[in-house]
C-alpha cells in the first residue's frame, strides 16, 4: 500500500469556488481545524505505509472522520454518509473543494485503527491536551475508575450452551462432518422453557432445560473431535478450548468466561441499583482538578483494585504531558497509598482533632473538586460512545476510551471558543452602554 499524498491547499479550481469562502469561518469546527497541528499525524503515521500497492487514503482524512466520529457520537457507517452531507465535515478532513462522494468504505477505518494501534489514538490525544496549554499546568489532578461495557448480551448458561451448539454446528457444516444428531428441534424447544425462568412455575422445568443444553452442547463438542482430522483439531483448537472452558466452569469459579467472541470481558460488580454487574474492561480517567481537561485514560485487561491502577495511570500522564502532576485526587476505592513515585495520593479520611482550620479547608476544596470528575465520565458515555464499546479486542477497549477522552478535549475547546467571544462581547456592550448613560 502506497504512501497518502497530502492536497495542494493553495491550488484552487476555476470551474469551483473554494470551498473554505463559502462556509462561516467563525464556525467552531473551522477554527478547530486551523487550531490542530495536522503536520503532526503525517510525521507520526506515514512510517506506518509503504510504497506498494493500491494508494492509500490520505492520513488527515482518516484522522478526521476517527475523530468526528467520536465528539459526533456517530458509527463508522453513519460518520461516512454525514461526510457527504455536511461541508464542515469536508474542510475539517482537509478537502478543498465540495466532494459528492463517500470519502472511503467504513471498513477502512477499522484498517486504520488496526494500522496506527492504540499508540497512534494516545498521541490523538496529545494533540488535543496540547489545546489547553494554559489549564494542563496545574499541580493538582483527579482520578477515578469507571466500567467501560463490552457490546455482548448479559450472559447467561442457556444463552452460552445455545451459543456452543450453534458454533459447533456451523463447523461441522463447513468442514462436511456427518453428526450422529444435530439437536436442533430439541434445541429449540428447550430455548422456549428457559423464558421467565425465575417465575415459579417454570423454575424447575428452566433448571432441567438449562442442564440439557449443557449435555447436547458437550455430547456435540466431544463427538466433533473424534471425527475430525489433526488438521482440523489444530486449526480449531483455539475455539474448542473456549467451549471446553464454558462449559466447564461453574458458579463460584474465578476468571469466568463471559462472551465466546470477546473471551477478555470480565464482570464487575458496582453497587448500581438499577445495574448490579457490567461486562466489560475498567477504564481509568483523569483530569485537571479545576479546568477539567482529560489527560490521562487507560483501560485494564484485568480487574484490578483502583490503587494497583496508578502506576500505569502515572506513566501514561507522563508520556501525554511530559511531566506527572504533584498531587492526585482520589475517592476511597484509591485508600492504602498515600504516595507513588513523586506523587501524593490524597482520598477521604476523617479529620484529626488536631488539624488546622486551613488543612480542614483545603480537603473541602479538594474533594469538592474531585466530585468534578463524576459529571465528566457521565458526558464520556452519553456524548463520546464510552457507554458502550463496538470495538473488537482489548485493543478496541483502549482505542474507544482514548478517543472518547481526545473528543471531550476536542468539544470542551470549541464550546469555548464560542463562548469566550460572545461573552466578552456581551461585556464591552454593557461597558459601552455604561459609559453612554454617564456621558448622557
Amino acid at each position: 500500500m502506497s504512501k497518502p499524498k497530502t492536497p495542494n491547499a493553495d491550488q484552487s479550481s476555476f470551474l469551483y469556488p473554494d470551498l473554505l469562502n463559502q462556509l462561516n469561518p467563525k464556525h467552531p469546527l473551522l477554527l478547530l481545524a486551523k487550531e490542530i497541528d495536522w503536520s503532526i499525524f503525517e510525521a507520526e503515521f506515514s512510517s506506518l505505509y509503504s510504497h506498494l500497492g493500491k494508494p492509500s487514503k490520505r492520513i488527515r482524512l482518516m484522522v478526521g472522520l476517527s475523530i468526528l466520529k467520536h465528539m459526533e457520537n456517530l458509527s463508522d457507517e453513519v460518520m461516512i454518509q454525514r461526510w457527504v452531507q455536511n461541508p464542515y465535515y469536508q474542510v475539517f478532513t482537509g478537502e478543498v473543494e465540495f466532494q459528492w462522494q463517500l470519502p472511503c468504505d467504513p471498513s477502512e477505518m477499522t484498517y486504520f485503527r488496526k494500522r496506527i494501534g492504540s499508540e497512534g489514538f494516545e498521541k490523538i490525544l496529545a494533540v488535543s491536551i496540547g489545546l489547553h496549554p494554559e489549564k494542563i499546568r496545574e499541580d493538582e489532578m483527579c482520578i477515578d475508575t469507571t466500567v467501560q461495557e463490552k457490546n455482548i448480551t448479559f450472559p447467561t448458561d442457556a444463552k452460552q450452551y445455545r451459543k456452543i451448539h450453534g458454533h459447533l454446528l456451523k463447523i461441522a457444516r463447513k468442514e462436511n462432518i456427518r453428526l450422529t444428531r444435530t439437536y436442533e428441534k430439541e434445541v429449540k424447544i428447550l430455548k422456549l422453557h428457559t423464558r421467565f425462568a425465575n417465575h415459579p412455575k417454570n423454575r424447575k422445568k428452566a433448571r432441567h432445560a438449562v442442564r440439557r443444553l449443557k449435555t447436547i452442547s458437550g455430547r456435540l463438542q466431544r463427538e466433533l473431535l473424534r471425527r475430525m482430522s489433526a488438521e482440523q483439531g489444530e486449526r480449531y483448537a483455539e475455539k474448542m478450548g473456549l467451549y471446553h472452558r464454558m462449559l466447564q466452569q461453574k458458579r463460584g469459579d474465578k476468571n469466568k468466561l463471559y462472551s465466546l467472541h470477546e473471551s477478555h470481558v470480565y464482570c464487575m460488580s458496582k453497587g448500581k441499583a438499577h445495574q448490579r454487574y457490567e461486562f466489560g474492561t475498567k477504564a481509568s480517567i483523569t483530569t485537571t482538578r479545576d479546568s477539567g481537561i482529560v489527560i490521562g485514560a487507560l483501560a485494564f485487561e484485568k480487574n484490578m483494585f483502583d490503587g494497583h491502577t496508578v502506576p500505569s495511570v502515572l506513566a501514561q500522564i507522563k508520556r501525554l504531558l511530559k511531566r506527572v502532576p504533584a498531587t492526585g485526587i482520589a475517592d476511597r476505592g484509591y485508600r492504602g497509598k498515600s504516595k507513588v513515585n513523586d506523587t501524593l495520593i490524597v482520598t477521604p479520611k476523617p479529620a484529626r482533632r488536631n488539624a488546622s482550620k486551613e488543612a480542614i479547608e483545603l480537603a473541602r476544596k479538594r474533594f469538592r473538586r474531585r466530585a468534578g470528575i463524576e459529571p465528566i465520565i457521565g458526558h464520556l458515555k452519553s456524548d463520546h460512545r464510552l457507554k458502550r464499546n463496538f470495538l473488537k479486542g482489548f485493543d478496541g477497549d483502549q482505542i474507544n476510551l482514548l478517543m472518547a477522552a481526545a473528543a471531550f478535549n476536542f468539544k470542551k475547546w470549541m464550546r469555548e471558543a464560542i463562548f469566550w467571544p460572545h461573552y466578552m462581547g456581551l461585556i464591552l456592550n454593557a461597558l459601552v452602554q455604561e459609559k453612554n448613560l454617564r456621558h448622557a
